[in-house]
């Protein structure tokens, strides 16, 4: 359960950091509000339809119906961010422009309150399943505080950075601006979450030391033997302490705890939980704590790694831009819609199936270690058929983090009866692993060798075109967004298209002298012979060339056009006016006035200029 929690949310931060805060909502306000309270009414209701239907059911049907419900939050969120654009209510307040974290907390606010809907649908459920009655206050804090020990590391770094801006040392704002700046304290901060965030989560989950007596003394004699510090041994009160299970937090020895619930406690025999301490232990044996993190690690550096190959892609595709028109949304809209779809699709590709067949796999490693530390596998595997059968047919359940409790038995098993089996595991784990860390490495390595310029060129002018011509279906009476478009076009030798933009832009604007200049020179630089117009071409650098003083670029297109129209004369006067008014561009107008003297006009210009 908790895992999948982690799946959730770490999905949820996703659509988070993806989504920009818009410069205005794309619906109304009152419209926006009314979608959503209709929205929030009828996910509230489908809720309750779904508990009450398995009022009578056991804890894994009730988990399963949180599950489906989650994964419907999720969704009814994502509608919120990218259609009624929360984010943009949310940077309205208080403090949120100078902390823009306050604007992603208010979204992770949005996403609990659909929880909250969820956990009150379901409260008389989880009283009848496990025999305890809240209020709704009381019920609702309590699952809050096993979620929110999810969340709050992210909620801790993204405050940290942003107050980091405010500290005045140039040192740390260099190194935050360094490609590697950022990373590297990300993993310090993680380094030392990971060893002082126990503390902080056994008080925020309500757990309390195991008392004294003969089961502890127990299981404290068994992490000596195998040489395991630890803090303390906490009873953990998870879903009123009646689930079947034990966890360890903490990669040092002095902030690790170890934790079992009461449930177990009371089911399990001496021998049983011994075994099953035996495991938690084999996490720690094997270190499996820290490679949970390198495998977050290796997440972002996949991220990145494939961030700029994917948008390059996109930004070429023509079905990318058929898709805009298409669609009818603009292309800034739809370039974040389709790179955060590929990039959720990638975390829950990496999670659901690298990070799960590790995580299966450390399991049964865990369990490897309980079957030598104990000697035999036979504690276990009762505690595993006890977990079977009192979670009431799960012993053949499939899930993505654990291998099923059958599976789990059958191997212990064969791994008693054949203990090669323990060394084959052990190198499969370590060649899967080895595996990991060189693709991790070679990653880093085209990462830090990726081109800076990956996105320039092609992808970004057309990219460029696609905003140009979206500002134009806003904007269609403003001529700036036609002349930038022909400027564009020209710069691509797109010169019929270019013509058709830069012709509208004079429809709109008659006299504007940059946009007769810009027109003028493509009539007379452009390398299709049919749209080449000298004595057109003059007329429009005459009507720009009438402000006073006339800029430099504007003298060249006028002596060009002169020459053009067989004046050597006049053009010449006039390309040393213009040479003599921006001296700083001195190579270029000496080359023109040599072309005037000696070449016939059509001859070759820069294009563009």
């Amino acid at each position: 359960m908790i895992y999948n929690n982690l799946i959730y949310i770490l999905v949820v931060l996703f659509i988070l950091s993806t989504r920009a805060v818009p410069a205005e909502p794309q619906l109304p306000a009152v419209a926006a509000l009314l979608f959503f309270l209709l929205k929030a009414a009828g996910y509230f209701l489908l809720a309750r339809h779904l508990f009450r239907r398995n009022r009578q059911a056991g804890a894994p049907e009730y988990f399963a119906t949180e599950q489906k419900l989650s994964i419907l939050a999720i969704l009814s969120f994502g509608l919120d961010i990218y259609l009624l654009d929360a984010a943009y209510y949310f940077a309205k307040l208080p403090l949120a422009a100078a902390l823009p974290t306050i604007t992603q907390w208010g979204g992770l606010v949005l996403f609990f309150g659909y929880l909250c809907l969820m956990w009150t649908a379901g409260r008389p459920v989880y009283a009848n399943v496990f025999g305890r009655r809240h209020g709704v206050s009381a019920f609702l804090a309590a699952n809050l505080k096993i979620n929110l020990a999810l969340v709050l590391p992210w909620l801790l770094l993204s405050l940290l950075f942003d107050l980091l801006q405010f500290v005045p040392l140039p040192a740390l704002h260099a190194l935050l601006a360094a490609p590697w700046g950022e990373p590297l304290l990300i993993l310090l901060f993680f380094l030392l979450l990971l060893i002082f965030f126990p503390a902080l989560i056994i008080r925020l989950w309500g757990c309390t030391p195991m008392p004294a007596g003969p089961l502890r003394q127990q299981i404290e004699a068994f992490c000596r033997r195998h040489r395991i510090g630890y803090a303390d041994i906490m009873l953990w009160p998870l879903f009123e302490g009646r689930l079947l299970t034990a966890g360890v937090m903490g990669i040092a020895g002095r902030f690790r705890y170890l934790l079992i619930t009461p449930a177990l406690l009371e089911t399990m025999t001496p021998e049983e939980v011994e075994a099953v301490m035996a495991h938690e232990v084999g996490h720690v044996k094997r270190y499996h704590l820290q490679l949970y993190l390198l495998f977050f690690l290796g997440f972002g550096l996949l991220t990145q790694l494939a961030t700029y190959p994917f948008l390059a892609f996109l930004l070429n595709s023509n079905l990318f831009y058929q898709a805009v028109v298409l669609s009818g949304r603009s292309p800034v809209t739809a370039l974040t819609v389709a790179s955060s779809t590929a990039l959720l699709l990638l975390m829950i590709l990496y999670f659901r199936y690298l990070f799960g067949f590790f995580m299966r796999n450390f399991e049964r490693q865990a369990d490897l270690y309980a079957l030598s530390a104990i000697g035999e596998a036979a504690p276990l595997i009762r505690v595993f058929e006890k977990i079977a059968w009192l979670g009431g047919k799960i012993r053949d359940l499939p899930s993505w983090h654990h291998f099923g409790i059958g599976q789990r038995i059958d191997f212990l098993r064969q791994s008693e009866a054949d203990p090669r089996c323990i060394a084959r595991h052990h190198r499969k784990v370590y060649t899967a692993l080895t595996l990991f860390v060189v693709a991790m490495a070679a990653g880093a390595f085209f990462l830090a060798r990726m081109p800076a310029e990956l996105l320039e060129g092609a992808p970004k002018t057309r990219f460029a075109e696609a905003l140009l011509l979206e500002k134009t279906k806003e904007e269609p009476t403003n001529p700036l967004w036609y002349h930038y478009l022909g400027d564009l076009r020209f710069t691509l030798r797109e010169f019929s298209g270019a013509q058709a933009a830069y012709e509208e832009a004079l429809r709109l604007d008659p006299a504007n002298p940059e946009t007769l200049n810009n027109l003028a020179w493509l009539l007379l630089a452009a390398d299709d012979q049919a749209l080449l117009d000298p004595p057109r071409a003059l007329a429009l650098a005459q009507k720009a060339a009438r402000r006073v003083p006339v800029p430099a670029h504007i003298l060249d297109t006028l002596a060009t056009a002169y020459w053009a129209n067989g004046d050597r004369a006049r053009a010449i006067t006039l390309e040393r006016q213009a040479l003599a008014s921006a001296p700083d561009n001195r190579p270029y107008y000496e080359e023109q006035l040599q072309r005037f003297r000696t070449a016939t006009f059509p001859a070759p210009l820069p294009t563009p200029r």
